[in-house]
């Protein structure tokens, strides 16, 4: 595995996952090439609209999710991950597209998750947030224990501003590795964010089972499975014989 980078203590890195790092735990995460997400229209069950025709259907297909991702470990590309944060520190920060929690669960201390997360919920009427595992789920529709109303899941949906996107903004402003995971490089605004740190002077890596959409915008990229090449890049990049 040959990489022209090495990373200093100093450097400040930015890591962006999406679906492919998840996918190799056997989750899928995002939508597939047909526009179903787990056989469902997008349409239905990731939009505002969507939740607001049918909120039963909604819950009970995030429900499941939920229950997915409780039994899901994370694999050896999130490990790597938690490596390069070890090694760096607060010069690290990670950007999931993901919502199942698995960086957390390897180790990972700043994460941001963009597209939100399987793991809470918030009332639609008062705005309280509440972790899931706190929620009674029996009910079609989980109500809210402070003010009776209806509760929806923590999930950024399509037309809905993703999360932590002042921070990444000014992030970007001063990053010096950018490092593109798992993704495709056809969701915006995720899809945007190389192009960025690219144009701020970042240098800028991929690492995906497919060349992706935004392939241009990498000065280094590889190509393969996740879980298999960004263990043997990451000793590259901090030296690790």
């Amino acid at each position: 595995m040959e990489t022209k980078f090495r990373f200093n203590r100093d450097d400040k890195v930015v890591v962006l996952t999406g679906a492919g790092i998840s996918a190799e735990s056997g989750l899928k995460t995002f939508r597939d090439n047909d526009g179903l997400w787990e056989n469902h229209n997008v349409e239905d069950v990731a939009t505002p609209e969507g939740f607001r025709r049918n909120s039963k259907m909604v819950w009970r297909f995030y429900k499941e999710r939920y229950y997915q991702s409780l039994k899901a470990k994370p694999n050896p590309g999130h490990y790597a991950i938690e490596r390069l944060e070890e090694f760096l520190g607060d010069n690290f920060i990670l950007i999931t597209q993901n919502v199942d929690g698995l960086h957390s669960l390897a180790g990972d201390k700043r994460v941001w998750e963009m597209h939100g997360s399987l793991q809470s919920c918030f009332c639609t009427k008062c705005g309280t947030n509440y972790p899931i595992k706190d929620i009674d789920l029996n009910p079609d529709i989980p109500l809210c224990p402070k003010c009776g109303s209806a509760l929806r899941p923590d999930i950024v949906w399509f037309g809905e501003i993703p999360y932590y996107m002042n921070e990444i903004d000014a992030v970007l402003k001063t990053v010096n590795y950018f490092i593109v995971a798992g993704t495709s490089g056809t969701v915006q605004p995720a899809a945007s964010l190389v192009y960025l740190a690219k144009m701020n002077g970042a240098k800028t890596i991929g690492v995906n089972l497919l060349p992706p959409e935004n392939l241009l915008f990498l000065d280094e990229f590889h190509q393969g499975k996740t879980g298999e090449i960004l263990p043997k890049l990451v000793e590259k990049w901090i030296g690790v014989k």
